[in-house]
């Protein structure tokens, strides 16, 4: 790889290359240098040593979009004193010549960048430092040159004096605890960071063919010892629940995956991942709340195959400035929110009733949404970089035209995998996984659409299955028969409020002495939308009867039935008007169980059931799992 890559090199730059000697050859270097003087107020001092540069004009840059997020976030507007010194220390003329680059035209091949970092935002995409933490995406901290990105790199820290802060991250260590390298670019930008005072724990899983793989849990909180160690037996169990449906995890880089959490207060709820490592972000506690975060712990980690191996062709190569459109996130983001609370089921760690909670969350959203049946899966993975993260002050219709692709793919997997279990003898989407990680993830080949399909074909032996499922459910509109398909394990899709009328399908916000003021838009299909009632408006009074108080809307409801029409007075831009309004149907669903329906389970149903929520890890396992427990 190293030879390669300097072979190109040399063919693009033959003469600044050669040193006294064909055998001392010198390849461009980049040396990063990270310090925190001003930590309280969010800032960090980067300097960048770039050595045996060709004669040839420096461009640096700060990324516009960062893995994992599909939009543009334009990371250079954090970004200021930027200085530019040749080997002696010397000024350099840098000149902006585009929003996020900087250029130095005229340099000996010595330049050292200087610049001051803002960064307040702890999450998957952003920075934030404090006097608590340094909170690092690459992409939002670190310049980068254009022309070096096959190179390597090497970064230093220096922790303020005081602060017992350690370094968690994916890079290569070094004998220095605060020196790491990257054998390039990309998989520098794909490197989070974070500098802290954390708590770590540490364990190794073996995979089918005998290799250890090394597994680090570094979490920055406000809870005790006692607290992580609990969570620490939680993500072990999910790290073996998905090595059991991919047949064996990754060979990853460096022989280590890292777990970066942050939970406190002031931190921002998000989960991302990275090659070898994710970055788990939440200001909820973990003492009260780790149910809910292993949620994000498992969809993050099941990205370690899914996106970030076993990746579409369209993520090839990921551009860091520009945005990111890709056909297969239902696929990539979809499935892999299928999989997360089913593995938390799987591993005992959400009960039943939970999952089930989920699923009626799910099926809420993708079922009820104007989008869902009117455009197809792929179209929603195309609008990405519009709503992953994505930042605009105008008013959007996405209530309307966005179906989210998390929830959309995910009850196509769930369709998926119960069609699968319930029309092919022993066939699962776990069968349908592994297969995909052995022809394309494991090989890391980026994988199409049809070659989905075709793997699907394969799985089943019924090329016609296969196309009619994508033509009706991937690239058509087609909805899923869920209701049918729940019933094939004992689970019942039905209304939540059935004859209970509703008025709005929007955010109502009552506003005293006038009414409630719509503050979102309405949904095509809801009685106010019908009766062409849109955002600003203010409802005011029902059949004559004023609105003065939060619980007089919900009165009046209750005296109606659905179908009854009423009387809707309105103030459209100050103005006053009346609509005849017709009451639906409430339009929540909710998932239950046969039990909780009082209907029996057949033999077939249990089996079933017991197949697809049953843990997958092996014996051996599970009792090194409750020897851990008991420790």
């Amino acid at each position: 790889m190293k030879d390669n890559l300097l072979w190109v090199y040399l063919l693009l730059f033959p003469v600044t290359i050669f040193a006294q000697s064909d055998f001392n050859v010198s390849i461009p270097s980049t040396h990063y240098q990270v310090t925190f003087p001003n930590a309280i107020h969010h800032e960090a001092e980067i300097s960048i040593v770039y050595k045996h540069l060709p004669d040839t004009p420096l461009t640096v840059t700060m990324s516009s979009s960062s893995p994992g997020r599909y939009a543009i976030h334009h990371f250079g507007k954090n970004v200021y004193n930027v200085k530019a010194f040749n080997g002696e220390n010397e000024p350099l003329n840098i000149t902006r010549i585009e929003p996020e680059s900087w250029q130095i035209t005229k340099h000996e091949g010595t330049v050292k960048v200087q610049y001051t970092l803002f960064a307040n935002r702890a999450d998957g995409t952003y920075a934030k430092i404090d006097d608590t933490h340094a909170h690092l995406n690459i992409p939002a901290t670190f310049m980068w040159a254009k022309g070096l990105e096959q190179f390597p790199i090497t970064i230093q820290f220096e922790a303020p004096t005081n602060s017992q802060w350690k370094v968690a991250t994916q890079l290569k260590a070094t004998s220095h605890p605060f020196i790491f390298k990257a054998p390039n670019l990309a998989y520098f930008m794909d490197s989070p960071i974070k500098l802290s005072d954390y708590s770590l724990r540490e364990w190794s899983v073996q995979n089918p063919d005998g290799k250890k793989l090394n597994l680090r849990l570094a979490v920055t909180h406000n809870t005790s010892e006692k607290i992580i160690d609990n969570f620490a037996k939680a993500v072990k169990k999910v790290v073996l629940e998905q090595q059991a449906i991919y047949g064996e995890l990754p060979n990853y880089d460096f022989d280590s995956y890292t777990f970066i959490c942050d939970y406190r207060t002031g931190i921002h709820g998000d989960g991302m991942e990275h090659r070898n490592s994710t970055m788990l972000t939440s200001g909820d506690n973990l003492t009260y709340n780790m149910a809910f975060l292993m949620g994000t712990v498992s969809h993050e980690f099941f990205h370690c195959w899914n996106v970030e191996r076993l990746r579409p062709a369209s993520l090839e190569p990921f551009d860091f400035e520009g945005a990111n459109m890709c056909n297969e996130l239902w696929f990539a983001e979809g499935f892999t929110s299928y999989y997360d609370d089913l593995v938390l089921c799987r591993a005992g760690i959400h009960t039943l009733d939970d999952y089930t909670a989920k699923l009626t969350t799910e099926l809420n959203y993708v079922l009820n949404q104007p989008a869902t049946g009117l455009y197809s899966a792929v179209d929603m993975s195309q609008r990405a970089l519009f709503v992953d993260a994505a930042s605009f002050m105008d008013e959007t219709n996405f209530q309307n035209c966005h179906t989210s692709y998390y929830p959309f793919g995910s009850v196509i997997g769930l369709a998926l995998d119960l069609q699968l279990r319930s029309t092919f003898n022993n066939v699962t989407l776990d069968d349908y996984m592994h297969i995909l990680w052995q022809k394309y993830g494991k090989k890391e080949i980026p994988f199409t659409s049809q070659d989905l399909e075709n793997v699907l074909a394969e799985l089943t032996k019924e090329k016609g299955f296969a196309e009619s499922f994508f033509d009706s459910y991937i690239y058509g509109t087609a909805v899923n028969d869920y209701k049918t398909l729940l019933g094939n394990v004992g689970l019942l899709l039905q209304k939540k409020y059935p004859n209970q009328p509703y008025l709005n399908r929007c955010v109502l916000s009552f506003k005293k002495e006038q009414g409630f003021e719509i503050t979102s838009g309405t949904v095509k299909g809801s009685p106010l939308y019908n009766a062409g009632l849109d955002i600003g408006d203010i409802v005011t009074s029902i059949d004559g009867v004023p609105l003065k108080e939060v619980q007089s809307l919900q009165k009046i409801l209750k005296s109606h039935e659905v179908g009854d029409n009423i009387e809707v007075s309105y103030l459209h831009h100050g103005i006053s008007y009346k609509a005849n309004v017709e009451l639906a149907e409430d339009y929540h669903l909710e998932v239950t169980t046969y039990e909780q329906a009082g209907q029996q389970l057949s033999n077939k149903i249990k089996k079933m059931r017991t197949d697809w929520l049953s843990s997958k890890i092996s014996a051996a396992q599970k009792e090194s799992l409750l020897l851990d427990e008991n420790r």
